[in-house]
This record gives C-alpha cells, structure tokens and sequence, in this order.
C-alpha cells in the first residue's frame, strides 16, 4: 500500500496536476447539463471551501515541517509582503489613472477603483500551489500562500469596508466570518508546524509509514485545487466575439468589457512585466536569490483568484470580476506553465 502511494505522489505534484484544470472544466460542464449551473456552483463553492479550511493548511503543514524556519524565511515573507503590497498599491494608482481617462465620477469612480484593486489578488492557494511541488520552490511558495491570504481575506475587506463607512454606504453584508479567520488559521498551520520541528527536530520522512500517507493525502490538495479553478470557468462567459473585444485595441468598448480590458491588462501585461524588471535588477545586484525570483516572477503572472467573488457584497462588480477571472485564467495559466518549465529548468 505505501509502495502504490509512494508510485503515485509523483504524477498528482506540479506540471502532472496542471490537466486537472480541463478534466474540472469538462466535468463541471456536463454536470451543469444534468443538474443545472446553480445547484453545480453551490457544490462547487463549499467544495472550495473545503480546499480552503482542511487541504490547503495542512498542505502548508506539511511543507513547514522540511524547514529550518531562520533569517533567510523571515527575510522572504518581508519582501514578500513588500511585493504583495506594491501589486496591490499599483493596481490603485492604474485604477485612479483609468478612471479619469474613462471620466468617471462619484460613485462609478470608486466602483470601478474597488474592483480593479481587488481583482489584484491573485489564485496562490489553487493555481500557484502547484509550485509547492518542486523542493526548492516550496518554502518560498508557501510563504506567498500565506501572506497572500492575509492580503486577500484581511487587508482588502477591511480598506473596503473603510471605504463603505467613509461614502456612508449601507453594509448589509460583509466577508463571513470564517473567511475573516481564515488567513490567521492557514497561518497557525505554518507556525504550529514551524515550532513542532523547531522543539522536536522531527522532518516528514522521521514519520515513516504515517508520513508517506500525510504527503499523499496534501498532494492530492494540488489536482483538487486545480479541478476547481475549472470548474470556475463559466462557459457563458467564453464568448467568441467578446474574446475579439477585449484583445482588440481598436475596437471600442463600453462598460463591463472595458473595465475587463482595463484590469486584464493591469493584472497580466502591466504588473508582470514591472515586477520581473525590478526582480531581475535585484537578481543581477544579488539583493535576493533565484528562488525568490522564480516564485515571485510566477505569483505576478498568476490568474485573478476566484475567492474574490466573496468580496462582491463590499462593492466590487460582480460580473466584471467574474469575467476577470475567467478570461486571466484561460490566458495566465498555460503562461505559468510555460514559466515554471523555463525557471525549473534554468533556476533550479
């Protein structure tokens, strides 16, 4: 039996789990035709959160306990956090810059600057986990994870519920509760494991049987995740003639494609290529090393997040970020493909 696991872990880690995001899509598909999109997308939503509570924490579990947690990771997760917040901090400023272009006022203008600074947030827990994979890319990537979930699920709700209380905006509804715990649970999973191998000494392979069973069941957390951001692609939303629309620059658009437009190329032309210029000038000086450029070169290039449809009650656009998501998805992903290929081969 552990001999079978230990044969299969392989093909559910890294590039061998990217597939799963078709095989989501299709299933997702006819189940949508059997049982009807709703009741599908409900599932889908607590099976996200599934992934979210249980798989992906004791993912991080598992990927803390192989660490000497010292300088170099306290040194990351700062820099780390400095990068995350720059994302988020340029996505504002295009945003602002956007708007006037776009002369939008009042309300629309703060409409459209919430949804552009919120679709800044990027799939680290689903698509990027797929980095937890290679060894060397591990630490760095789940540092990421984390910090990003307290971008994603602390830092933005709580600028956006300022933002509500400042224009006098009634909030009926807020982020749950449980999405509000969640970034200090995920993080109580990498510091409870950290502290446990600090006291102990103890690495996953001192475990023995118990740990080969453990590292199964967190690798199938990658295809799982993955499943699900196919899952999250709406066929509706994969029109021909919209897909023109928004790549052609020529073409005038109005409204939900043009903030699309506006955000896609913030999040997937304008970002990536800033965050690679800086990352590679500190590269060449030695200020931060290649893994540290990998991991972050790949997260700035990752697709919009799908848990941002939870923000929507604090007054982003729904159908905006919805079509966001699906359309950085489909371009973004066979990208981080091609850039987790290129940077194993070269930077590992």
């Amino acid at each position: 039996m552990i001999e079978i696991l230990n044969s299969i872990i392989p093909y559910v880690t890294g590039l061998w789990a990217l597939p799963w995001i078709l095989i989501g899509f299709i299933i997702t598909l006819l189940l949508s035709r059997v049982f009807g999109s709703n009741k599908v997308d409900n599932a889908m939503k607590k099976i996200g959160l599934i992934l979210l509570f249980i798989f992906v924490p004791l993912l991080l579990f598992r990927v803390f306990l192989d660490v000497d947690f010292g300088e170099n990771e306290i040194l990351f997760s700062i820099f780390c956090f400095i990068i995350i917040g720059f994302m988020y901090f340029l996505s504002y400023l295009l945003a602002k810059l956007n708007a006037n272009n776009m002369n939008l006022k009042g309300s629309s203008k703060r409409h459209f600057i919430k949804t552009v600074l919120t679709n800044q947030g990027r799939s680290t827990a689903f698509v990027g986990s797929a980095m937890l994979a290679i060894s060397e890319w591990q630490i760095p990537a789940a540092i990421n994870m984390s910090i990003g979930a307290i971008f994603l699920f602390a830092i933005i709700p709580y600028i956006l519920s300022h933002s509500h209380k400042k224009n006098k905006i009634s909030e009926k509804h807020v982020l749950p509760w449980y999405l509000k715990l969640f970034p200090w649970y995920l993080l109580s999973f990498a510091i409870t494991s950290v502290l446990f191998h600090g006291t102990t000494g103890i690495y996953l392979k001192d475990l023995g049987d118990a740990g080969i069973i453990f590292k199964f069941f967190t690798a199938i957390t990658v295809p799982a995740a993955l499943y699900y951001v196919g899952a999250s692609i709406h066929p509706r939303d994969l029109k021909i003639n919209e897909m023109k629309k928004l790549f052609n620059l020529r073409h005038k658009i109005r409204y939900h494609l043009l903030w699309v437009r506006n955000i896609f190329f913030i999040t997937t032309v304008i970002t990536p290529l800033l965050i690679s210029l800086i990352l590679s000038i500190l590269l060449m000086l030695d200020f931060i090393i290649k893994e540290w450029f990998a991991v972050l070169i790949i997260n700035s290039i990752l697709p919009i997040t799908s848990t941002n449809m939870f923000l929507v009650p604090y007054g982003i656009d729904k159908k905006v970020t919805a079509l966001s998501i699906t359309w950085t998805t489909i371009v973004c992903v066979p990208i981080v493909v091609l850039l987790i290929t290129i940077l194993r081969k070269y930077l590992v």
